[in-house]
């Protein structure tokens, strides 16, 4: 009945335990010996670890109790699923607020340890249509929050093809776990196991065998891109502030300038901290790169998602707004100064007022290129400077 599958049903279980236990291996060497993502390899080690206990404990079924052969081996695959449901918020840059790693614990556990509680309770002998329900339909619904956060992640990245197709094989995996929930409604006479050797539970094995493959292939390239992603942005911002660096906002500031000839208007906010080198003689350095810090922190609620924030170097920093004109750049700077001047700022016991001059220049049509912008916004910061700082100067 199985020779067109190929193989018996404990020959496939161990070469997909095998497949499970050698890619656990492969992913702690990635986290500990070669450090690349380490929370995201530590955790598929721990998935693919499970997943291959999981098959272990399966393949005990007739040999050692009901606890670990039955017990055990369906709640080490819930977990196995729970654990890939932590594991997809770890793999973004953090700007996501809904992929925080904390906010996926209370659905990983809340489907984890009822159904585990519900295994308990549940005798294995008999009937066991409803281990075969609980075991799959919350397997299901992990899998599905793995693979819609994964995509999610992935949209803000990608295009919409890449995405899907990057994020297809959970979705393929919680079609597979959905298929054995479905037979266990519409044949409820048939318990599904693995051990069985008939050609649904064998294509089912396979499957989840290419799979396993799959699966591991995928996550290898989306921790590759995540690497690729933070070493772009370390090269992108200044490590102090994480705010873009005097490169990036030139790039920024370039483009920006390219839209200016189709009719597309720019204004650039010029920055620069007043008493900077008072207070790092009084207070020292380090309480000048707290100050930078703070300054970055009052300065960004007023910058909205399509603005650039940098910093051009020292106590510098320049606001790149598109789309806006003087006047409105002006009163960005306006609101800029008043929060500057409004925040504290302590260091050791000691308080320093923070304030800064800001120099605006809109972008004309006659400017030749975006350093004329910059030019003019630059002295419109000292004109600032040289009238009693804190203020702003349009130019």
């Amino acid at each position: 009945m199985s020779a067109g599958l190929g193989t018996d049903p404990l020959t496939l279980l161990a070469a997909t335990m095998l497949l499970y236990f050698v890619a656990c291996v492969a992913w702690l060497l990635l986290a500990m010996a070669a450090r690349v993502a380490p929370r995201v390899s530590l955790g598929l080690a721990l998935a693919n670890g499970l997943l291959a206990a999981a098959l272990a404990c399966l393949s005990l079924r007739g040999q050692a109790s009901a606890w670990l052969a039955f017990w055990g081996a369906d709640v080490l695959a819930l977990a196995t699923l729970a654990s890939l449901r932590l594991v997809m918020p770890a793999l973004s840059d953090g700007r996501d607020q809904a992929s925080n790693p904390a906010l996926a614990w209370p659905s990983a556990l809340g489907l984890l340890l009822p159904a585990a509680l519900a295994l308990a309770w549940l005798p294995y002998e008999g009937d066991m249509r409803w281990q075969t329900r609980i075991v799959f339909g919350s397997g299901l619904a992990l899998t599905l929050l793995a693979a819609v956060d994964a995509w999610r992640q992935l949209r803000a990245r990608l295009s919409l093809r890449l995405a899907s197709q990057l994020a297809a094989p959970l979705f393929v995996i919680a079609l597979l776990l959905l298929l054995p929930l479905v037979n266990s409604l519409i044949r409820p006479t048939v318990a599904f196991d693995l051990l069985q050797n008939s050609e649904f539970q064998l294509a089912w094995g396979w499957a989840m065998l290419g799979l396993g493959l799959l699966i591991n292939a995928t996550m290898a390239l989306l921790v590759l891109a995540r690497v690729v992603l933070d070493i772009q942005r370390l090269t992108r911002l200044d490590p102090l502030t994480a705010v873009l660096n005097r490169r990036a906002l030139s790039e920024a500031i370039d483009d920006e300038h390219l839209r200016l000839q189709r009719g597309k208007p720019y204004a650039l906010v010029m920055i620069d901290m007043d008493h900077f080198k008072q207070l790092n003689d009084n207070l020292g350095h380090a309480a000048g790169d707290a100050a930078l810090l703070r300054a970055v922190q009052v300065l960004s609620p007023c910058v909205r998602d399509v603005d650039r924030l940098g910093r051009l170097g020292g106590e510098e920093f320049c606001v790149l707004l598109p789309l806006t004109d003087l006047a409105g750049a002006a009163l960005v700077a306006e609101r800029m100064r008043h929060n500057m001047e409004a925040s504290s700022f302590e260091w050791q016991g000691k308080t320093w007022p923070l304030t800064a001059s800001f120099g605006v220049a809109e972008a004309l049509p006659e400017d030749v290129s975006a350093d004329a912008v910059l030019r003019r916004a630059d002295k419109g910061m000292y004109r600032a400077k040289a009238q009693g700082r804190n203020l702003v100067q349009e130019a």
